[in-house]
């Protein structure tokens, strides 16, 4: 699904990115770990369009993608969330999903004066779409409510569910389990394995708790320093004398982590 081959993104003399190649499959949930500062979201921002890579290459699908802005790789179903949800916090949950779909009619000056009927049709598959969301994150309890005053956990479901009003590819999530407590962060991850087996998303994380990319996640890749340092199974890299030297500390060292799993009915 995505490519990348000796990426690099330096400001001025530090190299945030230093000559980066991964590969993220099709279908699979890649968790991305590593110490601060060793690139992870700077990796993500090049990918996504929010940053342009110093040198190198990225592909999406075969396709060549590289410079592309973050709009143009939303039409083409690369989407990315963020550590700190951006929710629009005076609207509703269910208007926040309805912004999402790109080039609405009702956007026009002249169709919202003149070609309303057709406006309020395209609004009508919108919020169909919209609660057809809310129900599949089992969040109508919360339809009507303003997303502002959302928890931290209910506002990192809303950005997933945002990227299921598109037709996306691969999301990028940056830290969806940062600040979320234990209950609600097994439900995001239910949604995200969800997503992943009966719509065939492809995602790939940067997370730092590592019971929740031992469950979720199958590869995991380590950067340190700009680069990949090790990749293989949770399991694989947990053990991995470089990682455990680098980020996860000796304690870490054979301790038992959760398998990737299906969601329980």
């Amino acid at each position: 699904m995505i490519r990348v081959e000796n990426l690099s993104k330096h400001f001025g003399g530090l190299k945030a990115v230093n000559n980066t190649s991964i590969n993220i499959a099709k279908g699979s949930i890649t968790g991305l770990i590593g110490p601060n500062g060793a690139g992870k979201t700077t990796l993500f921002n090049t990918i996504a369009g929010l940053y342009t890579p110093t040198s190198g290459r990225v592909f999406l699908d075969g396709e060549d993608i590289t410079g592309l802005k973050p709009h143009q790789l939303f039409e083409k179903g690369l989407l990315r969330t963020f550590q700190i949800a951006h929710e629009f916090s005076r609207m509703s949950v269910t208007e926040n999903l309805m912004m999402v779909p790109g080039q609405q009619s009702g956007e026009n000056l002249v169709n919202a004066l003149f070609r309303r009927a057709q406006v309020e049709i395209e609004e009508q598959v919108i919020h169909e779409r919209a609660v057809e969301v809310i129900d599949f994150l089992n969040l109508s309890h919360i339809a009507d409510e303003l997303a502002g005053n959302l928890s931290g956990g209910q506002k990192k479901l809303l950005e997933l569910g945002r990227t299921m009003m598109v037709d996306a590819k691969i999301v990028f999530l940056d830290e969806v389990g940062a600040g979320v407590n234990r209950t609600l962060l097994k439900e995001i991850g239910n949604a995200i394995i969800k997503l992943n087996q009966e719509k065939n998303y492809t995602f790939c994380m940067i997370e730092h708790d590592m019971e929740f990319i031992g469950r979720m996640c199958d590869p995991v890749i380590c950067m340190a320093e700009g680069a990949v340092l090790a990749e293989g199974s949770a399991k694989e890299v947990q053990n991995n004398e470089q990682v455990i030297e680098a980020y996860l500390g000796r304690g870490f060292k054979n301790r038992d982590l959760p398998s990737t799993e299906p969601v329980q009915p």
